[in-house]
C-alpha cells in the first residue's frame, strides 16, 4: 500500500484541501503501521497509538475548523478519516480487501463502489484489535448521545437484530460529507433515500388571506417555535411537556393549508419538507420504517419542520388485518405514530376532511386548525390580491360580482388569474379583460365538473 508523503501528496487530488490530505496521509500511515506489527514485523513503531496525530492548528478549512474546534481524540480521528476514505481516496482502504468476507476487520461492498466500505468493526479492529476491555470501550462513539450522531457527522448503519452492531457500515452523513468536498452543506430534496422535498414561497403573510381565529392559531405555532426552548427548560414546565409540537391543518382543497406551513417556516427561519408518503411505504418490511427513522433524526437535527400532505393516506382509519400485509401496515403506522409523537420538532399533518383522521391521533395533536373555504368578503380580498400589476384587470371587470357569484378558494382564483394573465402575455394585450377572466373561470370549474 502506497504511503501518501509530503512530497507525493497531490496524488490525492488537486480538489481536496491541505488538511484533509494531511489527515488522509496520517490514517495511510497508520493503517501501514498497523500492517507491520500484526505481521509481526514492527519497524518504527510498536503501537499505532505512538504515532502522533495530525496537527491541523496551521490549517484554515472547513475540515480544519471542525476538527480544531471539537479537539477529537486519536480514536475519534481514526473514526471520522476512515468514514471519509470511500469518498475521497477509496484505495487507502485496499489494504482490507479479500477475496471472502472477513469476521477479524469487518467491511462491507456496496451496490456500485467496487472498493472496500469500513463498518464499525474495521474502526474497532484498527483502534483496539482484540483487545476486549478497549472494544468495549469504543461502543461510546457509536452511540445516541455522541457528537457524532448528535450533530449528524457520521453512524452505523442499521442491520437486522440477529446481526452485531458493528457489521454495521460506518457512513459518514451526506452533510458532513458536503461540508469536506464543498465547503457549504447543501439541502436535500427528494431521492429514493429523502423521502420529503423542500418547500419555498416569494409570499409572505400580507398576501394570505385567512380568517382571523385561523391565523390567530397559526400564531400560536410560530409562537411555540420561537420559545419551545425557554419553554423546555422551566423547571416546572420542562417536566409536564412531552417533546415536540403536532398540529392538523384540515379543510376543503386550495385554502391555504400548505402555504401557511410555507409561511410558518419563513417567518420562523425554519426550512419546511414535505414528507412523500407513497416513498416512505416500502414493499420490504422494515424497510418503512428504516426510511421514517433517517428522515426524523434528521429533522430533529436541523429543526426542519416536516409536513404530511394528504396525511389520511397512512394516518386514516385503521386497517382491519385480514392478511400479513395489512398486519405490516398497521406495524408501520404505529410506529409513524410513535416517532410524531416523541419528535422534538414541528410537525403538521394536513387533510382535507378531518372525519378521516383516526381519533386516536386526533388526541396526540396541540393544535387543529381549520382552513374554511373563503366567504365573499375573503374572496374579493383574494381576487385583488391576484392580480400583477403588470398586467392589471380591465376597468370593467366587477370583482365584486365575481366574489359574490363564485365559491372558489384562494388557490383556484389564482389559477383563473395566471391564466388569464397568460393568455394576456400571448395575446400582447396590455390588461387582462373579461372575456379572458371568464375562460379561467370556466376552465377552473371544468375540472370540477361543473359549468359557468
Amino acid at each position: 500500500m502506497e504511503i501518501i508523503t509530503h512530497k507525493n501528496k497531490s496524488k490525492v487530488g488537486e480538489h481536496l484541501s491541505s488538511a484533509i490530505a494531511a489527515d488522509l496521509n496520517w490514517l495511510s500511515k497508520v493503517l501501514y503501521h498497523l500492517d507491520k506489527i500484526n505481521s509481526g514485523t514492527p519497524e518504527e513503531y510498536s503501537s499505532i497509538h505512538d504515532i502522533e496525530l495530525t496537527d491541523l492548528s496551521g490549517y484554515s478549512s472547513p475540515y480544519a475548523d471542525f476538527i480544531n474546534r471539537n479537539n477529537f481524540s486519536f480514536q475519534e480521528r481514526i473514526i471520522i478519516v476512515l468514514s471519509l476514505s470511500p469518498h475521497l481516496q477509496p484505495s487507502l482502504l485496499d489494504i482490507f480487501k479479500t477475496t471472502k468476507p472477513n469476521t477479524l476487520f469487518g467491511g462491507v461492498t456496496g451496490k456500485n463502489h467496487h472498493g472496500f466500505l469500513p463498518t464499525g468493526e474495521t474502526a474497532v479492529f484498527i483502534i483496539a484489535g482484540d483487545d476486549l476491555v478497549k472494544r468495549l470501550q469504543l461502543l461510546s462513539f457509536f452511540s445516541r448521545k455522541h457528537l457524532f450522531y448528535r450533530d449528524n457527522i457520521l453512524y452505523l448503519e442499521d442491520v437486522s437484530t440477529a446481526e452485531p452492531e458493528l457489521s454495521g457500515a460506518l457512513i459518514a452523513s451526506p452533510d458532513f460529507v458536503d461540508l469536506v468536498l464543498r465547503g457549504t452543506v447543501r439541502k436535500p430534496d427528494l431521492r429514493p433515500d429523502f423521502p420529503a422535498k423542500l418547500l419555498s414561497t416569494e409570499m409572505d403573510w400580507n398576501d394570505v388571506v385567512l380568517t382571523g381565529i385561523t391565523r390567530s392559531q397559526l400564531s400560536e405555532i410560530e409562537s411555540w417555535i420561537v420559545h419551545s426552548k425557554s419553554l423546555f427548560e422551566d423547571p416546572v414546565m420542562g417536566k409536564k411537556l412531552k417533546p415536540g409540537f403536532r398540529a392538523l391543518f384540515y379543510g376543503p382543497p386550495g385554502t391555504g393549508k400548505t402555504l401557511s406551513a410555507c409561511l410558518i417556516g419563513k417567518k420562523t427561519g425554519r426550512d419546511v419538507y414535505r414528507v412523500d408518503l407513497s416513498t416512505i411505504v416500502s414493499k420490504y418490511i422494515g424497510e418503512t420504517e428504516k426510511n421514517l427513522a433517517r428522515l426524523f433524526d434528521r429533522a430533529s437535527r436541523k429543526d426542519w419542520i416536516l409536513f404530511f400532505d394528504e396525511a389520511d393516506a397512512l394516518f386514516g382509519k385503521r386497517t382491519d388485518v385480514n392478511d400479513s400485509h395489512d398486519r405490516y401496515a398497521n406495524q408501520e403506522v404505529s410506529y409513524l405514530l410513535q416517532r410524531i409523537e416523541y419528535h422534538e420538532g414541528l410537525v403538521i399533518l394536513a387533510t382535507n376532511m378531518k372525519t378521516n383522521i383516526d381519533s386516536a391521533f386526533l388526541r396526540r395533536f396541540q393544535s387543529i386548525i381549520y382552513f374554511p373555504m373563503p366567504k365573499y368578503e375573503e374572496r374579493l380580498a383574494l381576487w385583488k390580491k391576484a392580480f400583477s400589476e403588470t398586467i392589471p384587470p380591465d376597468a370593467g371587470i366587477d370583482m365584486e360580482q365575481l366574489a359574490r357569484k363564485y365559491e372558489l378558494s384562494g388557490s383556484l382564483i389564482n389559477n383563473i388569474v395566471s391564466h388569464a394573465t397568460l393568455r394576456a402575455f400571448h395575446e400582447k394585450a396590455g390588461m387582462i379583460t373579461p372575456g379572458m377572466l371568464q375562460d379561467g373561470i370556466a376552465r377552473e370549474l371544468a375540472k370540477e365538473g361543473k359549468t359557468l
